[in-house]
């Protein structure tokens, strides 16, 4: 299947992609065709959405069944959609939408609009099409007009042209909620939705401020991360790198807010979007900091601890959603990214990763997750570690629903087996028909353990 194009990438970049794919290791595991095949998976699937919208139910105020009912309703004032709920049957706490699509048969209207990559993104997950993600309109483009949408892949499409007649993909249909003139105007440009898209190419109904403090939009393997640090009522638990706050507030709920969830990221407005979602959720365990965690360390004993920085091993579990290259976020048509910028992430990876060795306390776990599918921000970093804190020891993963580690950083077998990797290459991509919607439950399972965003876990135990 093949609807859209693969993934464009800098060609320094695609480069260095296939060489991951092409190992030593990964090729005397695989043989150099099959590693080749698994590459061009890879390329292809990441412009595709997974086909699965998840959502994490807060089960501190509703139960997975009545959260379940009021999602049911809101899916229904889409006309003309029957979309089944299911829950995963692993994670107690989420609920499976199939994403329908690709739709192929859509008409094409003669009224165009051309938007950003990273907008047409939004658009095959979603999301409607605000003004200021609108490059292009045709020039007698008018308030109510039935309007096609296409994503500009390759970034060349000047804002505020008639025309473009570069590479661009087809992503829907919808309504103009603006006129071209009130989009462009060079004094005091209109804000707000500009399409209101109506025929997505991927129907995937739009949750934004729906039963707030209930649900929570999460990719599934986010939502696996707090499951696999499993911490418990009464613990002390940082989070590092903790905007916007989605696996924060997991960790509290599922220490039933009985405990202390600390949060820090450097970026102010992140920080508070942490603390607007603990409000939301009603999560009274949590302390947000705006503070860089690679200081996250004191040697002052007279610190009290209370906030940044901390005295070492001042805490029970650590996780670390590292920054990283987001080279596994899905869609993703394009992808501007330098090969200075992709490899850029594992020196501060490293410091990150230091600091929260240091503030774990003996007997305590460490999480390290990201969102990419590179070996030098995943499975490196695993053997660096290994090698470099004597202290640390790999742990099984419960649950473990991605697949085991990539071969190529020098792990043994049963190392790799104790990983969590999420390989977008592994998904087999499937047509969801809106009339059609019978399957078997193992199959829904199926199909959403292993049709994700691209992600790595690895747990570790600090020994005494």
């Amino acid at each position: 299947m093949s609807f859209f194009p693969k993934i464009r990438l800098r060609q320094e970049v695609e480069e260095y992609l296939r060489n991951v794919y092409h190992n030593n290791e990964l090729v005397a595991t695989l043989g150099a065709d099959e590693a080749e095949k698994k590459f061009v998976r890879l390329q292809s699937h990441l412009s595709h959405p997974p086909s699965f919208t998840t959502v994490r139910v807060n089960l501190r105020m509703t139960s997975v069944e009545h959260a379940k009912r009021l999602l049911s309703e809101e899916i229904h004032k889409f006309p003309s959609v029957v979309i089944p709920i299911h829950h995963h049957p692993q994670l107690n706490d989420l609920l499976l939408i199939p994403v329908i699509g690709p739709r192929r048969a859509l008409k094409q209207h003669p009224v165009q609009v051309i938007v950003g990559s990273q907008c047409g993104s939004a658009v095959l997950r979603g999301a409607h099409v605000y003004s200021a993600g609108i490059l292009s309109a045709t020039k007698w483009m008018k308030e109510g007009d039935e309007v096609s949408v296409y994503s500009d892949i390759e970034g060349k499409c000047k804002r505020g042209a008639t025309e473009f007649d570069g590479v661009k993909v087809f992503i829907g249909n919808g309504i103009s909620e603006l006129s071209r003139s009130e989009i462009f105007c060079s004094n005091s440009p209109i804000k707000g939705k500009g399409i209101r898209m109506t025929e997505p190419v991927y129907l995937s109904p739009s949750f934004d401020n729906v039963l707030p403090g209930y649900v929570f939009l999460q990719n599934l393997p986010s939502a696996v991360v707090s499951h696999v640090l499993n911490p418990q009522p009464g613990e002390r638990v940082l989070d590092m790198c903790a905007a916007p706050g989605g696996k924060t507030t997991h960790i509290a709920t599922l220490i039933n807010d009985q405990g202390e969830v600390i949060a820090m990221d450097k970026i102010a407005n992140k920080v508070e979007k942490i603390k607007q979602n603990a409000s939301v959720l009603k999560l009274n365990s949590i302390q947000a900091y705006c503070f860089n965690s690679t200081k996250a360390v004191t040697r002052d004993a007279t610190g009290s601890g209370q906030g940044p920085p901390f005295p070492p091993e001042s805490f029970d579990r650590v996780l670390l959603d590292a920054p990283c290259s987001g080279m596994g976020q899905r869609p993703n048509m394009a992808c501007a990214l330098s090969l200075k910028e992709l490899t850029s992430y594992q020196p501060l990876q490293r410091k990150l990763f230091s600091a929260a060795v240091s503030l774990l306390k003996p007997g305590g776990t460490l999480v390290y997750s990201t969102c990419t599918i590179t070996l030098s921000e995943n499975e490196e970093q695993v053997a660096w570690a290994l090698k470099t804190f004597p202290c640390l020891q790999l742990q099984a993963q419960v649950p473990h629903i991605g697949g085991e580690g990539m071969a190529g950083a020098g792990l043994s077998p049963d190392q790799l087996k104790l990983l969590q990797r999420f390989d977008p290459s592994l998904a087999v991509l499937c047509d969801f028909d809106i009339n059609d919607m019978t399957c078997q439950e193992e199959d829904w399972t199926v199909l959403a353990n292993t049709d994700t965003i691209g992600f790595f876990i690895a747990k570790f135990v600090k020994n005494i």
